[in-house]
């Protein structure tokens, strides 16, 4: 009997091990999943999150020029800021890559119930947030920025107080919309729109006067509509009223996988603000004009 107690544990123990070895990066025990990764030698896959569609950050084309990354799913290819970003961590940690689209509204979900390790797409580290997920430390720090069309009334405003009674949109879910539209005064605020294309398309459209996003997407607008123009009023008590935590752009984790956040976090942190703005600029060149 103790020798059958004792075969019984075992294959018990070995069955624990075995099942270790075919997890990936994300999901429950991560501790004990990745130690059994490495134990058998299998490389880990990162699987992350983004909408495929917030250029310069993330788009899809059908190609794989420039390094661009397979569509879990799909017979297209993402590429832009955070693929690119995604790549660098994958290749420093040793990681295969899969990329997961899904909408902006379905990001964190797709962290907090296992389907993405990971959601790299422009997302700011606000209180909000971190109350379903954790972030890494900062990959890019993004100002704000208003986009109107050339020869609009609102073209050399100065202030937010310029845009006083402008009728303006922005993209769901954001701090654009949330947060700052609100601080116009006498705004004509329109329903939000559900991705930075949709967007986009509405200025051009001429459906509203002006629109309010962070300045990789606007000057990534300026690209595919050169009938924009850009306007940045340099912060203080003239601009758009933000803190930190809104402009600070973050990777966001399944809470408690400390064991991702800290890997992440060790490439991140050897990169300084200088290579962030030297790899968006790369993006922003080399972004699709319709997305």
């Amino acid at each position: 009997m103790k020798k059958n107690v004792k075969r019984m544990m075992a294959l018990a123990a070995a069955g624990i091990l075995a099942a270790g070895a075919l997890t990936s990066c994300g999901g429950g025990a991560d501790t004990a999943k990745t130690e059994g990764a490495a134990a058998s030698g299998e490389k880990k896959t990162l699987k992350v999150a983004m909408e495929c569609a917030y250029a310069p950050y993330n788009w899809t084309q059908p190609d794989d020029s420039n390094g661009a990354v397979p569509i879990s799913g799909s017979n297209e290819y993402a590429y832009g800021y955070d693929v690119m970003m995604a790549k660098k961590i994958c290749e420093e940690l040793g990681y295969d890559l899969e990329i997961v689209r899904l909408d902006w509204d379905s990001l964190i979900p797709a962290v907090t119930t296992g389907q993405a390790d990971c959601v790299i797409a422009g997302q700011s580290i606000t209180s909000e947030r971190l109350q379903a997920v954790d972030f890494t430390v900062p990959y890019y720090y993004a100002s704000i920025v208003t986009l109107v069309k050339k020869g609009s009334k609102y073209e050399n405003a100065k202030s937010v107080d310029d845009l006083a009674g402008a009728t303006c949109t922005s993209q769901q879910s954001t701090i654009w919309y949330n947060t700052c539209l609100p601080q116009i005064q006498d705004a004509n605020i329109l329903a939000a729109t559900a991705n930075a294309p949709d967007m986009l398309m509405s200025l051009n459209a001429d459906k509203c006067d002006l629109v309010v996003t962070d300045q990789p997407t606007g000057k990534g607008a300026l690209i595919a509509y050169p009938d924009f123009k850009l306007i940045e009023f340099g912060g203080g008590e003239n601009d758009f009223q933000v803190t930190d935590e809104d402009i600070n752009i973050g990777i966001s984790l399944k809470k408690g996988n400390t064991e991702l956040k800290e890997a992440i976090d060790s490439v991140l942190s050897k990169m300084t603000k200088e290579d962030f703005s030297k790899m968006m600029d790369e993006a922003i060149s080399v972004q699709p004009l319709v997305n």
